[in-house]
């Protein structure tokens, strides 16, 4: 399998870390940008990039026609992208965090949103923390958190030293508090989740053509496991 890397930042640059260099179609960044025929010597392209620079890659990819994994955060995505990759018949999967344990996660946070309907005056803040030269508050996983949750609640960011990534759900009522907390150790996490997704993409039998999140697909993952 051949991996375009577009974006050598922090996790793009641990994506680099863990390929073998004749995995690697290419890397690409602001000082080398990517074209349409260089994409096309790579099986899957990873992406890791602001979501300012976004809006200058996206064409190129989607013209490509190759599979891709996007970790980009602080973006809007087109309302028909699944239609142009359909269109284009290729598959991506997005994502704001590509930790495996983080959609364990997510499954927790379901189960405690069930609590608003029978705890005493349930109050629910996300807290996440990040390293400071992150430039999106709050950190797209933190948005997913509330969206995973459904429920309206305070959001609260903090930008400090090299910290690699703490989210944190407090469910407080008049007697007892909850916290749920997830916190990463290394950002090689996220390139492994990354580089999973890729894999699935060139060689799983599903999915078909358009556009993924990477919960869906480990949900995919989960029923199979269960059958």
């Amino acid at each position: 399998m051949k991996i375009a890397i577009i974006g050598s930042g922090k996790t793009g640059g641990e994506v680099v870390k863990l390929l073998p260099e004749n995995q690697i179609s290419g890397i690409y960044n602001s000082s080398n940008k990517v074209t349409k025929d260089q994409l096309k010597n790579a099986d899957v392209a990873i992406i890791f990039v602001p979501g300012s620079a976004v809006p200058e890659i996206l064409p190129i990819v989607i013209s490509a026609g190759i599979p891709a994994v996007w970790g980009s955060t602080g973006f809007e995505w087109p309302s028909d992208l699944d239609e142009q990759l359909k269109k284009h018949h290729t598959k991506w999967i997005i994502a704001t965090n590509f930790s495996l344990g983080m959609n364990l996660i997510r499954h927790c946070m379901k189960t405690l949103a069930k609590g608003k309907q029978f705890l005493e005056s349930p109050h629910f803040t996300i807290h996440e923390i990040h390293h400071k030269h992150k430039k999106d508050a709050p950190s797209g996983t933190a948005l997913s958190w509330r969206e995973w949750l459904n429920i309206d609640c305070d959001i609260y960011s903090q930008r400090k030293d090299d910290i690699k990534g703490i989210h944190e759900l407090i469910l407080n009522t008049n007697d007892e508090m909850i916290s749920l907390k997830h916190e990463v150790h290394n950002r090689a996490l996220f390139a492994k989740g990354a580089l999973w997704a890729a894999d699935y993409l060139v060689s799983h039998h599903s999915p078909n053509n358009g556009l993924y999140t990477f919960s869906e697909i480990v949900d995919q993952l989960f029923k199979e496991l269960e059958l």
